[in-house]
């Protein structure tokens, strides 16, 4: 490692963009949300702040000139916005006189969405990455590194650096059309369904009817939708759906997370990547679902489910706006996958399938590492149970 340098970074104002979104671009699993502008607007719309408890670190690999690899760490205080719960860990820290916090997470703030991590051009440079974040932590006397949905690349240079790993479930939807039977003709040009009516078609009766009566109550309603993309989403539809946004949180007690100037960052810098919704009712707009959408040009269209809000009840419009509707813009679009989120059994009806996420874990206390490491192992046996329990209730047809 003699002829690489670790720059610890407080501001992603410090990276060149160009050069993070082209390691970025490199990666087998990018996503939007890894973007250095998406980044920034976290950063620079005190969204995600020392103020809320994320002190943002951006650790660099360089080797000469060129940034070899690089990841956001923020040192946290508390646990909220991660989604990978560690709450019981913290409370037996505190049990046994131990300050759990601060700790280090690399992670994007209050997004639960798998990809990539540790940005590296090869290998031996994540690897080294790995090696500085652990050191770094131990410099910097941190209880513990905890690396959020990683990809696989991430998660193998973790286990090689003794991480521990740690499963939890999500829910996505696959543009995937079933096998034409014997004797039909298949479309190789049709990357999945044809239509929304043909998705429907490849799902159980109980469910394809239930998907079929919610969608009517909605219409019954009165209630209509519309959608715009990129630079053609106005401000007034980017105000109205924070207006939707806040009042959700609020609803539930919670001020948002996100501020009012990180969306208007996001409508300036990186337009592409928004897909919203707004329903209609009486002409007037009276809920919102805001989406995200993969940004690399050469990979295939991948969209996120990410916040919703409405002023007005109506039965079912949940799952209109945050399901039916997003998945019929799939369909039409051509998109590869639909990703729902964390949690949420009740995505299995709508043909959101299980799929296992992964973080990884390192805590510097040896006695309650190898606690959390037995404690894991159980958890993990749990998952897979609960894995194959979900296996066996599919929305899809059998056969």
């Amino acid at each position: 490692m003699n002829d690489y340098v670790i720059r610890v970074l407080a501001s992603p104002s410090d990276v060149s963009p160009k050069a993070w979104n082209a390691l970025l671009a490199a990666q087998a699993e990018p996503s939007p949300f890894m973007r250095h502008e998406y980044l920034a607007a976290l950063h620079e719309s005190g969204s995600a702040s020392p103020a809320n408890g994320w002190t943002a670190q951006f650790v660099t690999l360089w080797r000469g000139k060129a940034l070899q690899a690089a990841c956001p760490v923020y040192i946290k205080d508390h646990s909220y916005g991660e989604y990978v719960f560690d709450w019981a860990w913290a409370n037996a820290y505190e049990q046994h006189g131990l300050a759990y916090y601060p700790k280090a997470v690399v992670a994007v703030p209050f997004t639960p969405v798998p990809g990539t991590r540790l940005l590296a051009r090869d290998a031996q440079s994540r690897t080294l990455l790995v090696q500085a974040l652990v050191a770094w932590c131990k410099q910097e006397e941190l209880s513990s590194l905890h690396l959020l949905f990683g990809a696989d690349e991430d998660i193998a240079a973790c286990t090689e650096a003794g991480l521990m790993l740690r499963n939890t479930v999500q829910f996505h939807w696959t543009n995937v059309a079933p096998t034409p039977a014997e004797g039909e003709l298949s479309n190789p040009g049709q990357p999945g369904y044809t239509d929304f009516d043909a998705f429907l078609a490849s799902l159980a009766h109980d469910k394809r009817k239930k998907i079929r009566q919610e969608r009517r109550k909605v219409a019954d309603a009165g209630v209509s939708f519309r959608w715009s993309r990129g630079k053609d989403i106005s401000k007034a539809d980017w105000d109205f759906f924070y207006r939707c946004y806040e009042r959700t949180y609020r609803e539930h007690g919670n001020p948002p997370y996100l501020a009012r100037d990180f969306f208007q960052r996001m409508a300036d810098t990186l337009p592409e990547a928004w897909l919203l919704f707004v329903a209609e009712r009486d002409g007037k707009p009276m809920a919102t679902s805001l989406i995200a959408l993969s940004t690399q040009p050469d990979e295939p269209l991948v969209a996120y489910g990410r916040y919703w809000g409405a002023l007005e009840r109506v039965d079912c419009l949940h799952f209109e706006a945050c399901y039916y509707q997003p998945l019929a813009w799939c369909i039409e679009h051509g998109a590869r996958r639909f990703e729902g989120g964390a949690q949420g059994e009740h995505k299995m009806a709508r043909a959101l399938m299980p799929v296992k996420t992964t973080s990884a874990h390192w805590l510097a206390h040896p006695a309650f590492s190898d606690a959390v490491e037995r404690f894991l192992e159980r958890e993990g046996a749990g998952i897979e149970n609960y894995m194959d329990h979900l296996g066996e209730r599919s929305p899809f047809k059998a056969g």
